[in-house]
């Protein structure tokens, strides 16, 4: 047995069983013995960075880890943009790097680099194998580490030796670290700054904002009179008639500094203190008012569910079901608008949808107004690394065949890795995406005006995606996507009826400019 044979054994043995490639010449013995095992599912993308945001929807749904196949340092350098909003989204994710053989690396050949060194910054633990007999128990602990606490990312790097010689040992399933629990004395040193008779801000955040969680949390906030928010970006929400909305931290500072006045106490349970996404002229970091006191429930590390549970039992507070919601009915006339987009969405996305959002500047009024709708889970873009909404949108219907995926995605970020439709194409994967093309970076020009900008014609030509314009549905067909575009509301409605009845992958052109 090789030492990639042996890595496969492992990976089976550990229950990961499906992996996001991008292959080259280093990894030519782990592709080969994938091919004499079988169990493992292998689905190719064009580019890595389909790749890794394909494993941190897969991650964020299962909320276990597939296992990427990259190529060498270069391979892992275009797939760190994903890798890093994966972090953000405490997604499990096992990368194997392909590495230049041990006896090779003095010869510093072409595709020689630091991979180790880049795989730091996004990653929970790194290692690179030493020899085919040690590979198998690398990856173990490279699973183990992936699966501790909350989710993380582990990347273990593969010299091509550590592949191809013989003396491979598959190694068996390590058992991983759950998140600590918080302990009851920081649950009573909370309940008490909510029994005060100060102003307290309950700030939501975490891997996984389900159910259970948001029940408790708002059912504090309604027995404490305290406000409860999540933050601005959460790798995953728990959302639709009959499940406790819950509300974002805006993203505009303007609008988070006004939402967060009058605040005395600020709470965090899984979230960080909420901050400006940049520095702007005159304007603070910190987004609480310079008086407020941070306490620390949980920490994004630690078992969040388990700490706004035992402050509901402190408090002595009991959940209630949260009030049902009527369904809207679905705008089939007039021009397009955010609003009438959210409520055409909330009317016709089917039961247990999952629904990825880099919607960007046009979608801000999706999230609540989407709550209206059936039970859905809501994913979206966590780091800022824009490129994530297509790829994330393929691994969460790779990890979930039984449900319809809605991709909610701004053109300018969509050209990042549009190749995704390829992949979707390929693997048939149930995937509705709504191109919203305004053929700009309208996010941009408002941030120009926020930096005090005054932009003449070179500024707004480096934010104009249009001449030429993007062919959307030739570039769907190209990927083997059928498309349409829409015009009006009255041509969405149908489309997004139509596409969501596909087996398949169906894209929409929405004009919204």
């Amino acid at each position: 047995m090789n030492g990639a044979e042996s890595l496969v054994r492992t990976l089976l043995a550990s229950d990961v069983k499906t992996c996001f490639a991008n292959p080259g010449t280093s990894e030519m013995h782990f592709v080969a013995a994938l091919d004499r095992i079988p169990g493992m599912r292998c689905i190719l993308g064009l580019t890595e960075s389909v790749v890794t945001g394909a494993a941190d929807g897969f991650g964020r749904m299962m909320r276990d880890p597939a296992v990427t196949l990259l190529h060498c340092g270069p391979g892992l350098a275009n797939g760190l943009s994903n890798l890093h909003n994966a972090r953000r989204a405490l997604a499990p994710v096992v990368n194997i790097v392909g590495d230049q053989a041990t006896c090779h690396q003095k010869m510093d050949p072409p595709l020689a680099s630091d991979a180790i060194g880049w795989a730091r910054g996004v990653s929970a633990w790194t290692r690179s194998a030493a020899t085919a007999a040690t590979v198998g128990r690398d990856a173990a602990a490279a699973i183990q580490a992936a699966r501790s606490g909350n989710g993380q990312i582990a990347t273990l790097l593969a010299p091509a030796d550590t592949c191809g010689d013989e003396g491979g040992v598959p190694a068996e399933r390590l058992a991983a670290s759950p998140p600590p629990a918080v302990p009851a004395h920081r649950i009573r040193e909370i309940a008490n700054v909510f029994r005060s008779d100060e102003h307290v801000f309950l700030l939501l955040g975490g891997p996984l904002l389900d159910e259970r969680l948001l029940g408790n949390a708002k059912a504090i906030a309604s027995a404490t009179g305290a406000k409860v928010m999540a933050q601005a970006f959460n790798g995953r929400v728990e959302r639709g008639r009959g499940r406790a909305p819950i509300a974002r931290m805006p993203y505009s500072v303007d609008q988070a500094i006004a939402v967060l006045a009058g605040t005395c106490n600020l709470v965090l349970a899984g979230a960080a203190i909420p901050a400006a996404p940049f520095a702007y002229p005159g304007k603070p970091g910190a987004l609480q008012p310079d008086d407020a006191a941070i306490h620390v429930l949980a920490r994004p590390d630690q078992d969040i569910g388990q700490a706004l549970a035992a402050l509901a039992e402190e408090l002595s507070v009991t959940t209630s079901s949260a009030a049902e919601m009527s369904r809207p009915e679905a705008v089939t006339a007039g021009g397009i608008s955010a609003e009438a987009v959210t409520q055409t969405l909330a009317a016709l996305m089917p039961e247990h949808s999952i629904i990825i959002d880099e919607s960007v500047s046009f979608g801000r009024p999706f999230f609540n107004g989407l709550s209206s709708g059936p039970w859905h889970d809501w994913l979206q873009i966590t780091g800022g690394a824009i490129g994530n909404g297509f790829p994330m949108a393929t691994g969460a219907a790779v990890a979930c065949p039984g449900r319809r995926v809605i991709a909610l995605q701004a053109d300018g970020a969509g050209v990042f890795t549009v190749q995704s439709l390829w992949t979707q194409a390929r693997e048939k994967l149930a995937v509705t995406t709504v191109v919203l093309s305004n053929r700009k970076y309208q996010i941009l020009l408002s941030e120009l005006a926020n930096v005090g900008a005054n932009p003449g014609r070179t500024a707004l030509d480096m934010l104009d995606i249009g001449r030429p314009d993007i062919d959307w549905i030739g570039l769907a067909r190209a990927f083997g996507v059928e498309g349409a575009k829409a015009e009006n509301m009255a041509q969405f409605t149908d489309l997004l009826q139509t596409a969501n009845e596909r087996s398949g992958p169906f894209l929409i052109e929405l004009m919204t400019a």
